[in-house]
């Protein structure tokens, strides 16, 4: 039960995480992957693939074919609602932040 609760509320910093990266630059799986193992989440393609074409299909990412090294990768941008939405994630965690770190009176 603690590892699903873990699980389920770190799928929405996940999210955040991946929209923040593929506002810096094209994203793509692996390398995401990758990039969030060095925050300490250990995300599988079977996460992560369908979370990224969710995200989509929600119309906060695009995502564009390009052949490496004789292989397709699909990267992933931003779009405006995802910027948008990113703003919002980030003012919702500062206050958050602000919340759980206060002390008690």
């Amino acid at each position: 039960m603690k590892d699903t609760l873990l699980h389920d509320l770190y799928l929405g910093f996940i999210r955040i995480h991946i929209l923040y990266h593929a506002g810096k630059e094209r994203v793509y799986g692996a390398a995401l992957m990758e990039e969030l193992a060095h925050h300490g989440y250990q995300v599988g393609p079977g996460t992560l693939y369908p979370m990224l074409h969710a995200l989509e299909e929600k119309g906060l990412l695009v995502s564009e074919n390009e052949v490496v090294k004789g292989k397709r990768r699909r990267y992933y941008l931003i779009t405006a609602a995802g910027a948008e939405a990113l703003e919002n994630a980030r003012a919702h965690t500062l206050e958050l932040i602000r919340e759980i770190n206060e002390e008690d009176a």
